[in-house]
């Protein structure tokens, strides 16, 4: 085993979840690159000048001029390029947009293109990709261009690129967050396999991240849309369908006429669904507390340390978060990776674990009056999906 730290360079750095994970897990960042100009605010507030952020941070730019000895690399001697690609290209939240889902024929999708042109000067030994399941499942997927690129990658290089891929759920590596993300590597030193998942009795719920803080300023959230007073009459771990026939509430909405994610509120004792990056007023999940989450809340589901400073406004910080890997899970993927590349692993650090007994849901109020005129007979949604069909 070598007792030097293996290195990393960091693409879509975002906030730092990825990074944060595999600086912890013992990889060594030599460079980061992020185009969001509020999100670099962000890296430098929890990490300074250590995290050398690479000039001009624009991938397209840095995929036709950065070249390793740039960063006092040689060809082949980086061991890990990282990085998210941006995820709405191909996740299935754009399906409520007019450019639902358009893969590798938006913009942001062809990044991915930048980032094997990046694979080819560097050649490093792994090359480790995190997005939505969309990018590697389902008609807009990036998995048949990445597969079909790697012939030319290897005639290029010399080397045997070989993909992998998995969906993990981050809640089996600490995180008290049920967000599924497609993992994909490409190895030229053999397979190298997935983390084992933590025990099934000790994956955290969302208590274990954010119970029992105190937050000041978090009664003076208020949950903002038509239907923002509606949170208290619904149960945790429901959402407006409680307030449909099929529920137990009113029916004062269709079974399945809206969104999953409308009026859906946290369960102390199950781990948080998927924090969006672009929410509503009216789209959870909300606190069990029936009030939007606070920055730090969202943090800590995220498996961020609670402190680690994210810059710009409410909406700029919780699309930085929404959009973060869970550190947590990336510290993981990244001790496999430092075993499967000869460097001593480190027992993980990040996230949570079961913290033993949850207190009771709090019981609900009546739903206000000024709703009681949708009360009626209201269809449901007439197809199989969660909601209406996504626009085309």
């Amino acid at each position: 085993m070598t007792v030097a730290r293996p290195t990393f360079l960091s693409l879509f750095s975002g906030i730092g979840g990825l990074d944060l994970g595999l600086e912890s897990a013992g990889f060594q960042l030599v460079g980061s690159v992020e185009a969001d100009e509020v999100a670099r605010r962000s890296l430098k507030a929890n990490r300074g000048d250590s995290w050398f952020q690479i000039p001009p941070h624009d991938i397209r730019v840095l995929a036709q001029t950065l070249e390793p000895a740039d960063l006092g690399l040689e060809i082949g001697g980086l061991d890990l390029i990282a990085g998210g690609p941006p995820c709405q290209p191909f996740s299935k939240a754009a399906q409520w947009s007019q450019t639902s889902r358009t893969g590798l024929k938006d913009d942001r999708g062809t990044l991915v293109g930048d980032v094997l042109e990046l694979v080819a000067t560097f050649q490093p030994k792994v090359v480790l990709l995190e997005n939505v399941a969309g990018f590697v499942r389902g008609p807009t997927s990036a998995l048949s261009f990445i597969e079909n690129s790697l012939d030319e990658l290897n005639l290029a290089t010399g080397h045997k690129y070989e993909p992998a891929w998995e969906i993990l759920n981050a809640n089996w590596y600490g995180v008290a967050q049920a967000r599924k993300r497609a993992i994909v590597v490409l190895s030229r030193i053999g397979a190298i396999g997935w983390p084992e998942p933590m025990a099934t009795e000790i994956r955290p719920v969302a208590w274990d991240a954010i119970g029992g803080l105190d937050d000041p300023e978090a009664p003076m959230l208020e949950s903002g849309g038509q239907y923002g007073p509606l949170l208290p009459s619904i149960p945790e771990g429901q959402n407006y369908q409680w307030h449909t026939e099929r529920g137990g509430g009113l029916p004062l909405f269709g079974y399945r006429t809206r969104y999953w994610s409308f009026l859906l509120k946290l369960a102390k004792s199950q781990p948080a669904w998927t924090l969006a990056a672009q929410p509503g007023p009216s789209t959870g999940p909300f606190h069990w507390d029936s009030r939007p989450l606070t920055i730090q809340e969202m943090l800590l589901l995220q498996s961020f340390p609670g402190d680690w400073r994210v810059e710009g406004n409410r909406r700029d910080q919780i699309r930085q978060v929404g959009n973060a890997t869970p550190p947590a899970l990336a510290e993981r993927i990244g001790a496999h990776l430092a075993a499967a590349l000869g460097y001593v692993s480190r027992a993980p650090t990040l996230g949570h674990h079961r913290a033993g007994d949850v207190p009771p849901p709090k019981r609900l109020r009546a739903v206000p009056k000024k709703y009681h005129s949708l009360r009626g007979d209201h269809p449901p949604h007439p197809g199989a999906g969660l909601g209406p069909s996504p626009r085309t």
